[in-house]
Formats: structure tokens, sequence, C-alpha cells
């Protein structure tokens, strides 16, 4: 993270969002990767309405952006507004997140649910009628009722079984959808067969309360999966999308997708630069937090390498361009977390490998039930009754609510402590960790730095107060943010602030200045000089994380193994790692060394939970086992991570990893049950005891069973 600090929020948890964040056509977005709270909206939205030209905002604090309705203001303008006001932005692509913003198929299966669940019901009344006595012309009439209602309604809401059934058989396997999909067309074709023959008994009702309940475990398993967005775009969003070139010396606006190798650009000061290249004019600072985890500006001039994603902090910059495109910093960091992705996507559910073994058996078994009874009575439509009820009563109902049920329920009680939980299957892989890696800078650290007061006297801390206050730096506001309250700025005049060196000014007929060692005449970068006194180094301490040392202390108790992995220099980590005991410390990482640290430690067979808020983390977050992001993370970080830290505390990590073998134990409880359950009822239904109706209403009772069973983690 930035050493900058949101002003407003220092101290404040992370509120509900409180505006919606859709994007019109021509609207401009932007990352606010650093606000916190309630506060911040008011303080962006009121910073944002001083810029001429814009119409409206609208703050998202969950995704941490705002929506800008100025179509004749640019973003440069809007960041600087922003900047000025304390809040870092940065522009995001709104046609490579419009995408990644719809749930079209969350609201097409409650739709189905929903149809399912209205048929259902007014199938179960007439069913209640015909129980009840009504006979011959009623009866036939009352079934011909409920084929009209139950056959559009399943032929609608059970495509999702219909769709992923067909999808095995296609290539010549079985899944949990084959079975269920088996019985609810054999149970509705039997009952129309019935219906059209006058019979006694159709099962229109068991049909649509089992597509129902199998709906409901679908449904929940969606809605905790679609929380996680793919990282890689997240990343390609935050690529600039225009650039300002130098086209025979005069500086002309460009997409960045026109720049080639070899072209020179300008890069003004609190931009992002938007390719990799080489500085050939200018002098400057660049924040590196977000690709590197450094938590120091980085000076940079002349001959300088620069990199895609680097913030020029101080003066313009002349760039000559050396990699676009693909080959950018950035982009190549996206293909890390695409490849690391899909590594993580292979994890194979619970639920999953039980269907791997359950899908056969049961169609195995109904059809030797099917055959047995064809030998027994040679009556067909009883056989195939028979088979149906077996079919059904063994309908993996219970075993599809199983994990969703349990996830559902474990996801509420970590969101009531502050944790969200965006992938489907983290609260399993969570219960399989044994090591826990943390991100130093933002993550176990508040990604403020602060400044070491006592090595300054009381003239040093009033002239550093009041030459920051009239910086725009992110050292000096994060200087001014970390000041004592009881300090009261000396009156300094003539202040102005020298591109890419410093703030001067005058204090009692003395020059007093703050910034690099060479322009203030010490030996270490930043430094205060007074007149002709020696200069002050000024040294930053990193604050730790709420809960930081708490969390570390029970992790180790429990047993994990703890380590921390950073780009921040050996001398900075080293100084955490003391504070919280920890021992097995990397520094200097860059992102690929971070990935290919957490891979190598999966080869050796540990379960790694990775906890980081920065684009270095991107890739070891989306290959770790299971990962965390703190809420202040860049929105590339949190998308790559399984769950979200709402809180600023991280004493929550060690319930959350406990929450995880809790659920695991949950659900291997719930197959217990559906097993159970199982043992019982297919005796029942192969001896032909158990009707159709009885078996839905028997599956039914379980899987009430297995959601009751669910619940107690709550």
């Amino acid at each position: 993270m930035s050493i900058s600090a949101c002003p407003a929020c220092s101290a404040a948890p992370l509120a509900q969002s409180v505006a919606a964040t859709s994007a019109g056509q021509g609207d401009l977005i932007l990352s606010l990767p650093e606000i916190h709270c309630a506060a911040c909206i008011g303080g962006v939205e009121r910073a944002l309405q001083t810029v001429p030209g814009v119409n409206s905002s609208r703050v998202n604090l969950s995704r941490k952006r705002v929506v800008i309705d100025a179509p004749d203001v640019s973003p440069e303008t809007a960041i600087n507004a922003l900047a000025d006001a304390g809040y870092t932005a940065l522009e995001l692509d709104s046609t490579l997140l419009e995408s990644a913003d719809r749930d079209v198929q969350g609201r097409a299966m409650m739709l189905r649910l929903a149809v399912a669940g209205f048929a259902m019901m007014n199938v179960m009344l007439f069913s209640v009628a015909v129980w009840s006595g009504a006979a011959e012309a009623t009866q036939v009439m009352f079934h011909w009722i409920s084929a009209a209602i139950a056959v559009p309604a399943l032929a609608f809401s059970a495509q999702v079984f219909f769709k992923h059934a067909w999808s095995a058989l296609r290539v010549g396997r079985l899944n949990m959808d084959v079975p269920i999909s088996l019985a609810i067309i054999l149970a509705a074709g039997m009952s129309v067969y019935e219906t059209t023959q006058g019979g006694d008994h159709v099962y229109f009702d068991a049909a649509l309360s089992l597509t129902f309940f199998l709906l409901i475990g679908r449904y929940l398993d969606h809605r905790t999966r679609m929380a996680a967005r793919s990282a890689a775009q997240e990343l390609s969003a935050l690529e600039v999308p225009r650039a300002t070139k130098l086209i025979e010396g005069k500086p002309t606006t460009v997409n960045v997708a026109d720049l080639a190798v070899g072209d020179a650009i300008v890069v003004h000061s609190g931009m992002r630069v938007p390719v990799d290249g080489v500085v050939t004019n200018g002098r400057s600072e660049a924040d590196r937090s977000f690709l590197t985890g450094e938590s120091m500006p980085l000076d940079v001039g002349p001959g300088d390498v620069v990199a895609a994603g680097d913030v020029n902090l101080s003066g313009p910059l002349t760039i000559n361009v050396t990699a676009v495109g693909e080959d950018t910093t950035l982009r190549q960091m996206a293909v890390l977390v695409e490849l690391a992705e899909g590594a993580r996507n292979r994890y194979t559910a619970l639920a999953d490998r039980a269907a791997r073994i359950y899908a056969p058996a049961v169609h195995l078994l109904a059809f030797v039930t099917f055959a047995g009874w064809i030998i027994a009575s040679g009556d067909m439509v009883l056989s195939l009754n028979i088979a149906i009820s077996v079919l059904i009563i063994t309908c993996p109902c219970a075993l599809g609510l199983a994990v969703p049920a349990v996830m559902t329920a474990a996801s509420g009680r970590l969101f009531r402590r502050g944790l969200l939980v965006k992938n489907g299957t983290a609260i399993e892989r969570m219960a399989e960790v044994d090591t826990v890696v943390f991100d130093k800078t933002g993550t176990l650290t508040q990604g403020v730095a602060r400044i070491d007061t006592d090595v300054l006297t009381p003239d040093q801390m009033s002239v550093l107060a009041a030459l920051c206050a009239g910086s725009s730096h992110p050292v000096s506001r994060a200087i001014v943010a970390a000041m004592p309250a009881d300090v009261i700025a000396a009156p300094v005049v003539d202040i102005r602030e020298a591109a890419g060196l410093g703030v001067e000014g005058v204090w009692n007929g003395k020059i007093v200045r703050v910034g690099r060692a060479e322009w203030v005449g010490a030996e270490r970068s930043p430094a205060l000089s007074i007149g002709h006194n020696n200069p002050v180094t000024l040294n930053f301490v990193e604050t730790l994380r709420d809960g930081a040392v708490d969390a570390v202390t029970r992790l180790k108790a429990a047993g994990y193994n703890v380590a921390v992995f950073t780009g921040d220099t050996a001398n900075a980590a080293q100084k955490l790692a003391t504070q919280l005991n920890i021992t097995d410390v990397r520094s200097d990482m860059r992102p690929e060394e971070k990935l290919a640290a957490i891979t190598d430690m999966t080869r050796d067979g540990k379960h790694v939970l990775m906890v980081g808020d920065g684009l270095n983390d991107t890739a070891a977050l989306a290959a770790a086992h299971a990962s965390m992001s703190p809420a202040s993370a860049l929105d590339a970080s949190r998308a790559a991570s399984d769950i979200v830290l709402l809180g600023r505390s991280l004493a929550e990590i060690p319930d959350a990893v406990a929450t995880g073998k809790s659920a695991r134990a949950r659900v291997i409880e719930n197959f217990a049950i559906a097993a159970g359950y199982n043992m019982i009822a297919i005796p029942i239904a192969v001896a032909g005891f158990a009707t159709p109706l009885a078996a839905a209403v028997a599956m039914s009772v379980s899987s009430i069973t297995v959601l009751l069973n669910a619940l107690r983690l709550r």
C-alpha cells in the first residue's frame, strides 16, 4: 500500500456500502483503494463537487469505487482533486468491469426456484383434494390441472439439472445431475401417463418438491461462488487507458493501445505510468508499493527504469517506452494471476468427490431394482414405479444440500465477525490450512508510516508540520496525519514545493527544507534542515495493524507455521518479525518470487493461507490453498482472495480457520445423515413399500434435517 493515508478513516471500521455504483455510458470510474469508512464517502463526494463539470458522483464503499457523471472532465482532473483532498484514486476501465458486475445466472436461478416453489404449492393443494376423497371426474380433472401446472414448471425450473446431466452424458460420464434428471423426468413422465389413462396415482408434487429442494442447494452454492470475480480482469482494468505522447515535441493524448516501443511519453505528477520504460528527462519519486510492497517512494531520474503501475509522485517525467501491451509488468502479473487462479480452481469440493462414487451406485441400484421386479412380477408399470421411487429416495438432495447449506451458515457466521467469504470452496480449503503466510506493508502493518518524534526538537516538529502541510506529496500527507495533536505549525512563509526534491520555506529568517538528502545536505532521505544547523534524518516507524500480535500468537499456539513474505527491505522486514516473534522472514521479493515460493510450499505438501493486500501479492493470493485480504486492499487483490477482512483487525483470522474446521465437521456429519437415511430408506423402496410420493416426503425430511444441522454453525 501507499504510505499516504485516508484522512477521514484512520481509525474507523468499514461500513456498509451506501451507494450503488452502476456506471452509465460516458461515466468515469475511479478505484479508491484507501477509503475505509462512511466519512470517506462524504469527503470524496465533496471533493468532486468542487470540480467544474462534475454533475454528480456516487461512492460504493464495499467495492471502493466512485462513479462520476462528468462527460467533459478528464480522469486526471478528478484524480488530482481527490489527491488534494487526501484520497488516492486510480482510473478503471469500465468496459472490462461491466461483465463482472452482472449476475445473470443468479437471477435466472432465483426465477426458476420461485416458479418451482409456486407450482409445488399449487399442485400440492390439488393433491390434498384428491387425498381427501375427490374421485372419478373430479380426480381426473385435478390430475389434468396438476399436469398443466407441473409439466411447464418442470421444463423451465429443472433446466439447470437437465443441461448439466446432458453435458456429462455427452462425453460418456456421470455426475449428480444425471440421477436427479432421471428421477424428475421419470416421475413426471409416469404421472402424465397415469393421467392420460385415468389412473389413481400421479406424482407431480414429488417431482416439483424434488426440483424445489435441489434448486435451494444449487442457489446457495451459486451465491457463495458469485462473489468471486476474476482478479486478472481487475488487474487489466487498472491499466491506464490513455497516455500523453510527444509527437514532434508536442504533447498529444492517445490511447495506450496505440503506443509502440520507442515512443516518448510524458507522465505528470500524481499519474500512474501506463507502460514500461526508461526515464529520459526529469527527476521525481515513484510509488511502487502496489507492485513491490516497498513502503517508501523510490527516487527516479534519467536512465532509471519505471514499470506500468508505478505512480509518479513529484515532478513530470519524460519516458522512452520499452514495453507495451502484453509485455508490460502489469500485464505479465495478470498472466501470473490467471495461471494461479486456474490451478486453484482445480480443487475438487467434497460434494463433487462424493458424487463420483454416489451417482454410478444410484443408477446401478435403480436398474437392478427395475430388472428384479420385472422378473418377479412381469408388471412393467409396477416395476417402473418402484424404480422411480428408488431414484427419488436415493436422489442426492441431502447430499446436494450438505455442503452449500453448511458453507452458507459458516459464511454468515464469519460475516457477522467481519469476514466476507467470496469463494464457494474457501471454507473447505481453510479447514486444510497448516501454514499462514503474511505480507508486511498494509497487511501486518497499517501501511501508514509515522514519524519517530523522539529524535526531533519541538521547533523541528513545528517547522516540519508547517512545511508538510503545504505539500501534496504522499509522504508529507502521512507526516501531517501522524503528527501529535498538540503540535502547532510554525509560522513558515514563502513555502514552495521543488519538484522531485522536497519543500522549502522561510522561518525566522532562516531557509528551512524537508526532502531528498542531497538537496537538504543529509546522508539519507528524507531529511529536515533549519538554516545552517546540521540536518536531521526523518525516521519512519510502521505501525502494526490492530490484532496482528494476537493473530500471530494464536496461530502459532495452535500449531500453524507462520511466515512473512514482503517486497520491502530486509531491515524493515526484520524489525517487524522481531516484534511478532516470526522466524521465517523473506524480504525484497518480487511478485513472481512470492508466487514461486507459494508454489514450492504447495509441492512440498503444505496447505498455505496467504494474507496480503498489494498488487505484488495478487498472484500469490490466487495460487495459495486459501487466501485473505484486508478491506483496504486494492480491488485486484481483494478479487483474488477467498475471504475479505471487513474490519481493521487481524484478530479474526484464527477464528476464520477454526470456523473452517467446524464447517468441515458439519459437512461430514451431513454426509453421515444422508448415508444413514439411505441405509434405512433404500431397502424399503427396493422392497416396493414406498410410492414415489412417500419417497419424495422422505427425501424432504432428510433435506430439512441436513439444513437444521448446518444451522448449528450459526
